[in-house]
């Protein structure tokens, strides 16, 4: 036993001089990239991520100072890996748009599960096969189009209303309105509403599990991409085990409502052509997980700035009082004439991202702005940095929704919130009405009913007057 456990300790020493010799010589690699110090020779800047995220500041702050600091592209560490921080556009350009760079297998592989609870699969944000992402999203791009779009607009109206009713009621009361929870209530009744046929109305149903899993399997991404040892402290057990039952609740929902629907289909029932026919609950997972949060945060952030604008506030109501006027309902044709408004969410998007950015892997060498860049590592593209970084925007924290007016120069592959190219984010035709006249937005069509009815200030929000409807 006791020279058992002496090759025992050889071998793991041996080991460990190994994977240190590695580790170094994958430091040597990349070392010609500039970069922030590492924290520690094998942890890189692991502890510089778990600080910001334990302070509840945003890592991403921390990305765009090095962005200042280092140039157009630089690196950080951790363990034996390497990422690039990239902001050049002419890169951005070139990874974003062309379908030769898969997504970073580092991060999208580990969404498959979450610790050890399977969990978007190999869906449509997870898949690293080109043909097998691309096969999926030619299946889901029907229930996306300007035609079905159009289709929505009474359940875009039907909800927005009855918003804008808990609202009223809130006013009334001269209580606080939880602006952020009362959002993601609508943007989840939407969501479950068009896309599966289902009538959660979660502004009355208090009770409702589905926010709360919603969020803890976003905070649980966070916590099992950025911190590899997250699972090994006990007092993260209690944490860990609510993730994965809000996960096993998510998937056995998908699971109930598509057996429902395969069984109403094959007794011939009429039923609607919303995503639901087409999906997997791999892609269940997907819509509600991308979808509700993002969409809730663009309109809470927007709601925000409005109140902190209110010269822009003003200019957003004379707009939706000139194209809407005195209807009751709102059209799909109306969304694209309300310019102004959109120019009001895209620079909701440029400071506040819904996802502050995306990776692809590098396969062979590549020449990143004069740097030779060995293949081998992920490269990370961040619309949140690159549009928060003076030489992009002017003044780049200011909210100015005249950076989008027509008219104006724009920077090119410096905004991307739903990434570009070909995996480009399959539902922002929802969050953002684009150039196009047919193509309209659940984010817009709820401002404009918030732009028509109440007044906001940073504190507070009462009813408009009468005259205002």
């Amino acid at each position: 036993e006791g020279w058992l456990l002496f090759w025992l300790l050889c071998a793991g020493f041996i080991a460990f001089i190994g994977y240190s010799l590695y580790v170094w010589y994958i430091h040597k690699k990349y070392d010609h990239i500039p970069g922030p110090p590492r924290d520690n020779f094998f942890l890189g800047h692991i502890p510089t991520f778990v600080k910001e995220t334990n302070s509840g500041r945003v890592v991403h702050d921390t990305f765009l100072q090095w962005a200042e600091m280092y140039g157009p592209v630089y690196r950080i560490n951790s363990f034996h890996s390497v990422a690039l921080v990239v902001t050049c556009p002419e890169a951005t350009k070139e990874f974003l748009m062309s379908p030769k760079y898969s997504k970073d297998p580092f991060v999208y592989k580990r969404l498959f599960h979450l610790f050890g609870k399977r969990f978007l699969g190999n869906g449509l944000i997870t898949a690293m096969n080109h043909d097998l992402w691309y096969k999926q999203r030619r299946i889901m791009d029907p229930a996306f189009s300007s035609s079905y779009l159009r289709g929505l607009m009474g359940t875009f109206n039907e909800r927005a209303e009855c918003l804008m009713d808990r609202l009223g009621e809130i006013a009334e009361e001269q209580t606080t309105a939880n602006m952020h929870k009362l959002v993601n209530s609508v943007t989840l009744d939407v969501i479950c509403k068009v896309a599966f046929g289902v009538d959660l109305d979660l502004l009355k149903n208090h009770d409702s599990p589905f926010p709360n899993a919603i969020e803890l399997c976003l905070q649980g991404m966070i916590y099992y991409i950025r911190d590899p040892f997250f699972t090994l402290f006990p007092k993260n057990k209690k944490k860990v085990q609510d993730i994965k039952d809000a996960v096993e609740l998510l998937r056995k929902t998908g699971d109930q409502w598509i057996n429902q629907r395969k069984s109403a289909v094959e007794r011939g029932e009429d039923v609607p052509k919303d995503i639901l026919t087409q999906i997997l609950k791999t892609h269940f997972l997907c819509c509600h997980v991308s979808g509700q949060e993002t969409t809730a945060n663009q309109l809470s952030f927007a709601i925000m700035e409005l109140g902190r604008h209110p010269e822009i506030l003003q200019k957003a109501k004379e707009e939706v009082d000139e194209v809407i006027g005195t209807k009751h309902e709102i059209l799909y044709d109306d969304l694209g004439k309300l310019t102004y408004l959109s120019q009001v969410l895209k620079e909701t998007l440029r400071l506040y991202a819904t996802a502050p950015g995306t990776s692809r892997w590098l396969h062979e060498d590549s020449v990143i702005s004069g740097f030779k860049i060995p293949a081998g590592c992920a490269v990370l593209l961040s619309s949140y940095i690159s549009s928060r970084m003076d030489k992009f925007f002017k003044d780049p924290l200011k909210f100015d929704p005249e950076r989008f007016n027509p008219t104006a120069t724009k920077p090119y592959f410096c905004y991307y919130p739903f990434a570009l190219g070909p995996r480009s984010c399959l539902g922002q035709v929802f969050s953002q009405r684009h150039s196009g006249p047919n193509q309209g937005s659940c984010v817009l069509l709820h401002c404009i009913y918030l732009v028509r009815l109440f007044l906001f200030s940073h504190c507070s929000l009462r009813s408009a007057p009468k005259t205002f409807v």
